[in-house]
């Protein structure tokens, strides 16, 4: 997908005009719903209050992220239209450094787009990717919303679920699963009912797991520290209260 914008890269708003070209061009390649433009527009506000940084409490997040990935006996990173139309190349490379598998796995499904978002992550290194066979079910969940891979998803003890609607996030849960969502609201469904919540934007946020992922990898005491020192609560408390005292100037 090009990036090719006629935009200054000193332009003040220049990462977040580029992060809507990719969103709009996701559209126009069949990966991301026109509703993903809407949601993509809300979570920018978020960010825009949280100060388009990653704040102490999210790095904190994005290690344990990090850790449980590796710990994990089956990992698996579900990828929507926006998270592969933002970071296609950074899922990919997550997904190499901790081992998980990488599955698509959409609220507005078709075929097409499940086929399409697919060869975009092949077209960016990935080898395997996981979502085309839909042979399992979320329960809970009705129709199209509830497919998953049965030795993906379906079978995994850890799932990275970014950008995540939140009954879908719940319904997992409710499974026994290990669930790790980026959310920039730190009082939606799908934060509040995450082990790790990340409040944080996508495009920092899967580099950011994949450093920490390297640091920790090879050491599983590292990582157990880092899963235990996490508070989920304090996380979203902290997100909360720098979002309303914020400057915006």
């Amino acid at each position: 997908m090009s990036e090719d914008v006629d935009l200054p890269e000193s332009h003040p708003r220049y990462e977040s005009l580029l992060t809507r070209h990719r969103i709009e061009a996701g559209v126009d390649r069949g990966i991301t719903s026109r509703q993903g433009l809407i949601a993509q527009g809300r979570g920018e506000a978020f960010d825009y209050l949280l100060g388009e940084r990653t704040i102490d409490s999210a790095d904190d997040a994005e290690r344990a992220a990090a850790a449980h990935l590796l710990s994990a006996d089956h990992a698996v990173v579900s990828v929507n239209g926006n998270a592969a139309a933002l970071v296609p190349g950074e899922l990919v490379e997550l997904a190499e450094v901790t081992g998980a598998d990488l599955e698509v796995n959409l609220f507005n499904r078709t075929e097409e787009r499940i086929e399409a978002i697919a060869e975009y992550l092949r077209e960016h290194g990935a080898t395997d990717v996981k979502g085309l066979t839909a042979d399992g079910r979320i329960p809970g969940l009705d129709h199209e919303r509830a497919k998953v891979d049965a030795d993906g998803i379906g079978a995994a003890d850890v799932v990275l679920v970014p950008l995540e609607d939140g009954d879908r996030a719940e319904a997992l849960g409710e499974m026994g699963k290990t669930e790790l969502v980026i959310d920039l609201n730190p009082r939606s469904r799908s934060a509040e009912v995450a082990t790790v919540p990340i409040v944080d934007n996508i495009i920092r946020a899967i580099p950011n797991i994949t450093e920490h992922a390297r640091n920790l990898r090879g050491d599983p005491d590292a990582q157990q520290d880092a899963i235990d020192a996490f508070d989920a609560d304090s996380a979203l408390t902290a997100a909360e209260q720098t979002i309303r005292e914020g400057d915006l100037e």
